[in-house]
Parts: structure tokens; C-alpha cells; sequence
């Protein structure tokens, strides 16, 4: 992974904040619209999974009361303490989320390498993990929502899974068009729906208030103390109700850390927690509704409309987790643990409205899969909770070495802080690792895949790169015998290299073959840094190597698009203004040769050269103009 400059290691840089600019109210109703989409319609199916999943519960005051009581200190505890009061603070110059966390702490730590392999590890493993997580929520989501048509008319079962089908594909073809104008409306709708999740509860509290009891923990205790078994294994579903607290961290950046805050203390948090209520006071009157809690609250004549809001809620809660993969995604590309992707601009004057086209049709392909296979809310339910309570557990261990190491908290805090959340976050996950032959196995199972394709990257990039080192010339033995005899012609030619020692390929071959040197030479290495945006005034590192030749390093933040053209027109350290028509660009594309020499399996090797082969042109990832590029290969063993 490439890190920045250490004379910058201290440096924290200009923070990007655009969020800054605009109204607190007007950011969290934004909030509430993207980032709360996935947690707000846990109600949908959590108390349902509950009580009549793979562990199913009595339906009795004991049970009910126990399992409201479990959600609203899970809610209080995970969500609110450990995110909004604990998490959020841990930004990256506003940027949040694990590769966020990651890149913050080994840029501000002064541990060294003692913390590196390992944190690297974790944070690749959350990344994983959040795959998973990204194919399930739009799956059950809207399974879950429009299932409650079950509830409106018996006969309409059958609708169930084309419905949902259609809504998927149409949710993933619509993504290249752009969400920008549809997302200004995302904020109002999910605000509608937490007024009626509000409501809703409201009515059946009103008709039964002893449930307001289950607030007290103790009925958490009493329901562990009458069977513990049984309350371990509810556990695995109970974390429904939290899935989507990682989103809170992920999306910092959209939103800032305060509008978030405000979202959630003021708006989600009491509607949720009344929605549980109402749902627990539903069951205490009546326990058959236990088969769809959510949609049985409704009167009969408002169960339809509920499910129409509810179906458009689910789909604004899987337009936020598709795009949080983008972003994802974008991130892992650029700090080098994935190769480069097409990555297009949907919108004109917003950065980080994006689409990956390879990432939007595998992620579709396996939502599709996902809904064919297990066929029901309920089956996928068992999939969902080891993805997330995974994720949080690593975030719980990353935010450990940054307190320690970086907010330089005492021993005895950050051990107390890690031992109650680590219990916390190992119960529940240890809960749903019961659930692994009921289709626990699929975010595992997607998760070793992701992570091997990752680390073997991060890995033979690394070994590569390391091949090139040892291959390569000194520059001030090339400059001294090239200079004074290969013929100089007129321009300017960027030999782009991606480390900043020796001699790149791409110059010794052109040299070998066209015997020519430009008068002007720039040896550029693009490098991403772990802040997520670079300072304009630090862009560049430049050194003058004599006779023509020039060393320079352009600067990127891991949230930034590479434009070297665009950057290259606004430098002046070499001289003269670069034209681009007098600009040639000479790239070396390498040709991989698995060998027996020590760094990777042989098989390991052999996919790394093809995510290679595979990985996007450095002339359209770097946006160079097509037509001032020359392309020279060269092999190398690994």
C-alpha cells in the first residue's frame, strides 16, 4: 500500500469538508435519507426473525419483553455510544469508514511497522466483510418489504419474488444514469417513514403501555437467566436491529460528523425505538402476529400503502449501500488494494456521485442469486447478521490501536473501553456463527474470496514492484552515459514509473529501439497518500537531475481522481508550460511470469498476472490523451 511522504507523516493537510457549507437541518435530513436508510428498515423483518426464525420464541411477556428490552440497549449501546459518540470522532479530514480508519491511523500512529501487517490485514478484512454486507441488504430489504403483501391479500404470495426481482434490476440498471436529482428526494421519503414507523408505535403503546417496562435491562437479564441457551442463540437476531450502524461511520464524509449526531438522537433512534414497542405491544395483545409484526400494526385498509412505503424505503436503503461499495471500491483501487477499474463521473459539479459498472453487474448478479436461492426474507436473515456483526468487531479492534496509539488514551480506559465492546460484538457474533449451515455461510464464503483477491494484489504489487527495484539502473548513470550520447530531440516526454528510483523500463527500451531523447524528461510517479484529500500547495515533490531530466511526484488523496494532464498544466517547477501537444506520454505495461522464487504460491502468482492483464489502462485511469501515448512492454518474474 502506498503511504505519503515521511517528511508529511505528521502533516494532517487541508480538510475537505464541503459539507461545511451547507445547513445543519438541510445535512441531516440528508442523513436520514442515505445514511439510515438500511438501519431504518431493520424493523421490517428483526422481531419477525426473532420470534419465528431458525431459533424461534415463545411469544410470552418474558420473551417479548426481554427482546425489546436486548434491542433498545443494543440500539443505545452499539449505536449510539460506541458509533455516534465514539466513532464518528475518528475522521480522516471527514472521511470516514474501515479504509478511512486505516489509512488515519497509520498516518498519525508512531508505532511503526509493530501495528502495520496486522492492521492492514483487519482493515482488508472489514472491507470483505462490507461486500457481503452489500449484496444481502438489497436482497432482504426488499424481499422483506414486499413481502407484506401477504398481509393485504393470501393470493398475492406468488407476486412476491417477481416483484422483487423487477425492482432489483430495475434499482441496478438506473444506477449508470446517475442518483443525484432521485437522492434529493431520498431525505423526504425516509423522513415520512420514520413518522409512520413513529406512529405506528405510538398506537399500540398507547393501547398497551406496560410494555414501556421492556426498557429496563433488567428483563434483558431475566430473559438470559430463565434460558441462557436460548437467549444466546436470539442474540443472532436481535443484531437486526442494528444492521446498518457501520453506514453511520461510512458515509462521514457525505454528511459531517454533527448532522449525523443530530439524525440519529433526534429522528431515527425514537422512531425505531417506538416502532419496537408498538411491535412488542402488538405481540403482548396479540400473539399470532408474530408471522409479520411490521405490517400487521397497520390496519388492514393502510397495509397496502405501508408496503408501497415501505418497498420504497428498502429501496432507498440498497441505493445507499450500492453506492457506499462505489465508494468502497474507489478507495480500495486507489490505496492499492485493488487494480484499476473504470470508474465514471454521473454528475458534472458532485465528486463523489460515481459508477463502476464492473462492480454494479457482479453486485446485481448476486443479489439475483442470492433472492433465487434462498427465496425468502427470513432464509436470508440467517446470512445477514455474520457480515455485520463481523465488520463491527474489526471496527471495535481498529478503533482500540487508535485510542492507544494515537488519541494517546490511559491503558486502563482503552482496556475498558475494549473489553465491554468486544464483549459485546463477540456475543452477538459468536450467536450468528450458529447459523453458519443456514446460509451464514455466504458472507464467509464471499468474504475469503474478496479478501484473497485483495491481499493478492496488495501482495504482488508489492513483490512487483520490489523485481523492478532490483532491475533497475541508477538514474545519475543513465543521465551521465545517455545524455551525452543519444540524439535530443524537440518536446517533452513523462515517463510515467511507478517508483520513484532508477531508471523506468519504459525509457531504457525507448532509448534501446528509437535511440532519442526529448530535450525536456519528466520520470513521474503518481502517488496516493493516506489522507483523503491532498493539499494543492503540496502536490508536487520535484528534484532537477540535470541535462533535461527531472524527478517528480504528484500527490493524490485516496478520495481524489488522478487527472495528470490537468495538474501537469499548472505546474511550473520544470520550466517551461507543458503543452499538450508537444507532450508525449510513455507507459510500460509489464508481462508477469510466475517463477519459484519466494513471496507468493505459484497458483497466487498466476492470479495476480491475470487481475493484472485485467486491470484498467494506466492512460484512461491516469486520463491521458489518447493520442500522445506510447505503450512499451517488458517482462518480469515474481
Amino acid at each position: 500500500m502506498n503511504t505519503e511522504d515521511p517528511a508529511l507523516r505528521a502533516q494532517l493537510g487541508g480538510t475537505h469538508q464541503p459539507h461545511a457549507r451547507d445547513g445543519l437541518l438541510k445535512l441531516a435530513l440528508g442523513a436520514i435519507g442515505v445514511v439510515y436508510g438500511d438501519i431504518g428498515t431493520s424493523p421490517l423483518y428483526s422481531m419477525k426473525e426473532v420470534f419465528v426464525g431458525h431459533h424461534p420464541l415463545t411469544v410470552d411477556q418474558l420473551h417479548i419483553f426481554g427482546v425489546v428490552s436486548l434491542m433498545f440497549w443494543s440500539l443505545m449501546s452499539i449505536v449510539t455510544i460506541k458509533y455516534v459518540l465514539m466513532i464518528l470522532r475518528a475522521d480522516n479530514n471527514g472521511e470516514g469508514g474501515s479504509l478511512a480508519l486505516l489509512a488515519l491511523i497509520q498516518r498519525r500512529s508512531q508505532s511503526g511497522k509493530r501495528w502495520g501487517t496486522s492492521l492492514v490485514m483487519l482493515g482488508v478484512l472489514a472491507t470483505a466483510l462490507f461486500f457481503g454486507d452489500c449484496m444481502i441488504t438489497p436482497a432482504i430489504s426488499v424481499l422483506s418489504a414486499v413481502e407484506g403483501l401477504a398481509t393485504v391479500e393470501q393470493g398475492f404470495d406468488s407476486f412476491v419474488l417477481p416483484i422483487a426481482v423487477t425492482i432489483i434490476i430495475a434499482l441496478f440498471y438506473l444506477q449508470s444514469i446517475g442518483t443525484a436529482k432521485v437522492g434529493r428526494l431520498f431525505g423526504p421519503i425516509m423522513l415520512i417513514y420514520f413518522v409512520v414507523l413513529a406512529v405506528l408505535g405510538l398506537i399500540h403503546i398507547a393501547a398497551r403501555p406496560d410494555i414501556l417496562w421492556a426498557l429496563n435491562p433488567m428483563w434483558a437479564v431475566r430473559f438470559a437467566a430463565n434460558d441462557g441457551r436460548l437467549a444466546f442463540l436470539a442474540l443472532g437476531s436481535v443484531v437486526l436491529c442494528v444492521t446498518g450502524a457501520e453506514a453511520l461511520y461510512a458515509d462521514m464524509g457525505h454528511f459531517g460528523r454533527q448532522p449525523i449526531s443530530w439524525a440519529w438522537l433526534f429522528c431515527v433512534f425514537p422512531t425505531l425505538m417506538l416502532n419496537y414497542l408498538g411491535q412488542g405491544a402488538l405481540l403482548l395483545s396479540t400473539p399470532s402476529a408474530a408471522e409479520n409484526p411490521f405490517f400487521l400494526m397497520a390496519p388492514e385498509q393502510w397495509r397496502l400503502p405501508l408496503v408501497i412505503l415501505a418497498t420504497m424505503a428498502t429501496v432507498i436503503a440498497s441505493q445507499a449501500v450500492i453506492t457506499g461499495a462505489y465508494s468502497v471500491v474507489q478507495q480500495a483501487v486507489q490505496l492499492g488494494l485493488m487494480p484499476r477499474i473504470r470508474i465514471e463521473h454521473t454528475s458534472a459539479s458532485e465528486a463523489g456521485q460515481i459508477y463502476i459498472p464492473s462492480a454494479n453487474w457482479a453486485l446485481l448478479v448476486m443479489v439475483l442469486l442470492l433472492i433465487f436461492g434462498f427465496g425468502e426474507s427470513s432464509n436470508l436473515a440467517a446470512a445477514y447478521g455474520i457480515a455485520v456483526t463481523g465488520t463491527m468487531f474489526i471496527s471495535t479492534c481498529m478503533v482500540g490501536v487508535l485510542i492507544y496509539r494515537v488519541w494517546k488514551w490511559p491503558l486502563y480506559l482503552v482496556v475498558a473501553f475494549e473489553a465491554v465492546f468486544l464483549t459485546i460484538d463477540g456475543l452477538y457474533f459468536a450467536s450468528n456463527l450458529t447459523k453458519v449451515p443456514d446460509g451464514g455461510w455466504f458472507p464467509l464464503m464471499i468474504a475469503s474470496i474478496v479478501f484473497l483477491l485483495l491481499t493478492t494484489w496488495s501482495t504482488g504489487r508489492k513483490l512487483m514492484l520490489e523485481r523492478m527495484r532490483e532491475a533497475a539502473m541508477p538514474i545519475k548513470i543513465f543521465i551521465d552515459s545517455a545524455a551525452s550520447s543519444a540524439t535530443r530531440v524537440s518536446g517533452t516526454a513523462v515517463f510515467m514509473t511507478s517508483t520513484p528510483e532508477g531508471v523506468p523500463p519504459a525509457l531504457l527500451h525507448n532509448l534501446k529501439h528509437n535511440r532519442v531523447l526529448h530535450d525536456r524528461v519528466i520520470l513521474l510517479t503518481v502517488r496516493v497518500t493516506n489522507m483523503p484529500y491532498f493539499p494543492e500547495e503540496d502536490r508536487f515533490l520535484h528534484e532537477d537531475l540535470g541535462q533535461g531530466f527531472h524527478r517528480v511526484i504528484l500527490r493524490y488523496g485516496f478520495m481524489e481522481e488522478p487527472d495528470v494532464p490537468a495538474h501537469l498544466k499548472g505546474f511550473g517547477g520544470c520550466g517551461a508550460e507543458f503543452r499538450m501537444m508537444e507532450t508525449s506520454f510513455f507507459l510500460s505495461r509489464q508481462t508477469l511470469l510466475a517463477s519459484e522464487r519466494p513471496g507468493m504460491a505459484v497458483w497466487r502468482e498466476k492470479l495476480f498476472a491475470w487481475m493484472l492483464r485485467n486491470a484498467e489502462s494506466a492512460m484512461e485511469f491516469f486520463r491521458l490523451p489518447t493520442n500522445r501515448v506510447v505503450e512499451l512492454g517488458s517482462q518480469i518474474e515474481i
